[in-house]
């Protein structure tokens, strides 16, 4: 994977709704001459907005390893972080899915994106990491993470035995997707943020095949929190055998005012957790987790 670090202006080409929660914008312009993608399904980028009232984002300077920095005195432009749903090299053109509703920023300007509306984007960086001669894998995601489980599912390896379930909240948001012959796909209602979310039965109700395999799953912090409890410490899968991510926060609002609230020596206690080089990451991650719970978070 390369390390290149940039940031890129980006300019709407097309804007389509694909279903009533996820609309799909393609990006595109000379900004993207030198975009590089990791080739790996689930790589996640972050999106820099132009503020409210703007037409034109103000894009930070990369700085280190897939960081950036903006010159004193700058207000930031609001940020979120998304999934590349699709990179076409030739066209130079960048697809990304948004789950779309009422309120917050990404949600806002993509209801609103037409062409020649721009944003800024930096280079990708993937998650996904399945370890070598896996003879099976099981994708499970809700609504967030359908895009990103979509690619993954498209770029499957060959002979690998592939299982995905898709949780959203309305059977009109079953959203077209190029599956291979011999890959089971599918789809659960609920979650969401519309009721309780299935994930973690589903997981733990899951048959794994015997063999070497790999388990990735992408939801809402609190619900993968308790997934990846349940494979890490209840199943006792080894590392590397599962990857566990929190695409989204239920009451995200209520929990940026907890988290703002923190002692400013708290807040940097929880950065200063991974920095820790000496420690497996696992086991940080594991502290880190019973940190944020103790804090309410």
């Amino acid at each position: 994977m390369s390390e290149i670090n940039l940031v890129h202006r980006c300019i709407v080409q097309r804007a389509t709704r694909l279903s009533p929660s996820f609309l799909r914008i393609v990006l595109g312009g000379e900004g993207l001459d030198g975009f590089v993608t990791s080739g790996v399904g689930d790589e996640y980028l972050r999106i820099f907005f132009p503020e409210p009232g703007s037409t034109e984002p103000v894009l930070p300077a990369p700085s280190g390893d897939r960081g950036w920095e903006y010159p004193d005195g700058v207000t930031p432009s609001p940020m979120r972080t998304y999934t590349v749903r699709a990179w076409d090299e030739t066209r130079r053109e960048l697809t990304i899915d948004f789950v779309v509703h009422d309120g917050g920023i990404a949600a806002t300007w993509a209801l609103r994106a037409k062409p020649g509306d721009v944003v800024g984007v930096n280079t990708p960086h993937p998650l996904y990491d399945a370890p070598e001669g896996i003879g099976w894998q099981l994708l499970v995601a809700d609504a967030t993470g359908l895009p990103a489980a979509a690619r993954l599912v498209e770029l499957a390896p060959p002979g690998v035995r592939t299982r995905v379930v898709l949780e959203v909240s309305d059977e009109a948001d079953r959203v077209a997707i190029d599956v291979p012959a011999g890959i089971d796909l599918h789809l659960v209602l609920g979650g969401n943020g519309h009721g309780p979310s299935q994930l973690g039965a589903i997981v733990e109700a899951a048959a794994l095949p015997d063999g070497p395999g790999y388990i990735w799953v992408a939801g809402e912090a609190k619900t993968t929190r308790a997934v990846r409890k349940l494979l890490r410490h209840e199943k006792a899968l080894p590392n590397g055998a599962y990857k566990v991510m929190g695409y989204w926060t239920e009451n995200a609002e209520q929990w940026r005012d907890r988290y703002e609230s923190l002692p400013a020596a708290t807040k940097q206690h929880l950065l200063d957790m991974w920095s820790d080089e000496s420690r497996d990451a696992d086991e940080i991650e594991d502290d880190y987790i019973a940190e944020l719970e103790r804090l309410g978070l």
